[in-house]
């Protein structure tokens, strides 16, 4: 059981605090690049409960900012973007994109001390259509994360964001609990619905999976695998990438290249960055009925954005009308009356409140996955904090380009290691054959 103790370490990630440390020795996602234009609106960003200014300035350089202006601390939300910088509207202080003081138009030359002061600045790069943030005390920054499908061609990748109302690692567990697919995503599909070559028909002959664990360098991983066809089993694998990335299995693991964020906005809220491979096998029809098996959703419907702190990429379903269930398409044609794999999943990890208290629940083996990766994260927490243990993967993030989730069918008996190997040994890897280039 998951302690209050350690429930508190693993979801507080303010200033100051263990699982803090430990994401601010990683690269963050923070926004889309799209969000940025050159001396237009500053962003309002929040990361790990510290308020952020992000703007695009005149060449194209992009400046995080402490919201703060460091005169007296009027906030840099209402500054003018302008010629190369953020100006202060209160008394016209002017700061560029790395923080540096480079106007005081309010003090006459005499007066002027510009150079000694400075804006507290945030490192940030841009890739694939993301912003990175490092919010780490490292003068020389680590290497950006380096997972396979942040590897392939810009144009070969779909990139979606979207706002989950609750704790970061409640969200994140949603992604590395595969027996709840059978149920709480599929729960109204039948196997004889299913095209008979269809991989996914074997996970609703059989909802009840057997399981198999294991740390790996990058976090942790999992195999969940049933009887396929005679002599035969369907494996589906999945892994967590410390500090907050899940790869899940939704589809052959030749092509299945997608990997998801969890980044935390403070304590309650959390910003899901999901990256695609365009060309991954598409989902198929179920051949009876005409439904379509869950794919990742390609579109979630958003709220328009607003500037306050948590105003971005909010979904339309949510808590405020209980996810538009309908409940007569539950009791005919629908397993839960909610629309979407992404709303399903939210209607579930925010109604176990901002953050769940781990101390009520009774974990079950189905749930083996969720309690190393725990453990695995309050190891590398406490490790750093008190031995200053470097967490796995800051300084050599390209030990996870080569990690893939998918689904595969095997003779049975195989070992699982095994046959995960050797399948990434044939699969398709344009990530990172376009790495090489």
């Amino acid at each position: 059981m998951t302690t209050q103790s350690e429930n508190e370490l693993l979801t507080r990630v303010g200033p100051g605090t263990a699982m803090g440390m430990l994401m601010r020795q990683y690269w963050l996602p923070a926004c889309l690049s799209s969000e940025l234009v050159a001396d237009r609106d500053p962003l309002r960003l929040m990361l790990l409960g510290e308020r952020m200014i992000a703007f695009r300035d005149t060449e194209g350089r992009i400046g995080v900012l402490d919201h703060r202006c460091p005169h007296r601390g009027a906030s840099l939300f209402f500054g003018r973007n302008e010629g190369g910088g953020l100006r202060c509207v209160y008394h016209g202080w002017k700061f560029d994109a790395a923080g540096n003081c480079v106007d005081m138009p309010n003090l006459t030359p005499a007066q002027d001390f510009r150079q000694k002061v400075r804006a507290k600045a945030y490192k940030a790069v841009e890739r694939g259509g993301l912003v990175y943030v490092y919010m780490g005390e490292r003068e020389v920054a680590p290497p950006l994360p380096a997972l396979e499908v942040m590897l392939c061609p810009p144009d070969e990748t779909d990139l979606l964001c979207r706002q989950r109302e609750c704790n970061w690692l409640q969200a994140l567990e949603g992604d590395i609990d595969t027996s709840h697919f059978s149920f709480l995503h599929t729960g109204k599909i039948e196997a004889d619905d299913i095209d008979p070559n269809h991989m996914d028909r074997f996970q609703l002959i059989n909802r009840a999976p057997e399981y198999q664990v294991s740390t790996t360098e990058w976090g942790t991983m999992y195999d969940a695998y049933r009887p396929a066809q005679p002599g035969y089993t369907y494996h589906r694998f999945a892994h967590f990438v410390l500090p907050f990335w899940t790869l899940f299995p939704n589809g052959p693991l030749r092509d299945n290249i997608i990997a998801q964020a969890w980044v935390p906005l403070d304590d309650t809220h959390t910003m899901s960055y999901f990256l695609s491979w365009k060309r991954r096998t598409p989902v198929l029809n179920a051949s009876r009925t005409g439904q379509r098996l869950p794919d990742l959703d390609r579109t979630i419907p958003a709220l328009p954005n607003t500037t306050d702190w948590f105003g971005r990429w909010r979904p339309v379903s949510s808590r405020d009308n209980d996810y538009l269930i309908d409940r007569a398409a539950q009791r005919t044609s629908s397993y839960t009356g909610i629309q979407g794999v992404f709303q399903q999943d939210a209607a579930m990890t925010e109604s176990m409140d901002a953050i769940t208290d781990r101390t009520l629940e009774h974990l079950a083996p189905s749930d083996r996955m969720i309690t190393i990766t725990r453990r695995r994260l309050l190891d590398a927490a406490r490790s750093l904090r008190d031995h200053g243990t470097i967490p796995p993967g800051v300084d050599d993030p390209g030990m996870t380009s080569h990690v893939r989730s998918g689904e595969l069918v095997v003779p049975a008996g195989q070992s699982w290691l095994d046959a995960y190997t050797q399948e990434m040994g044939q699969a398709l890897h344009p990530g990172l054959a376009a790495a090489a280039e």
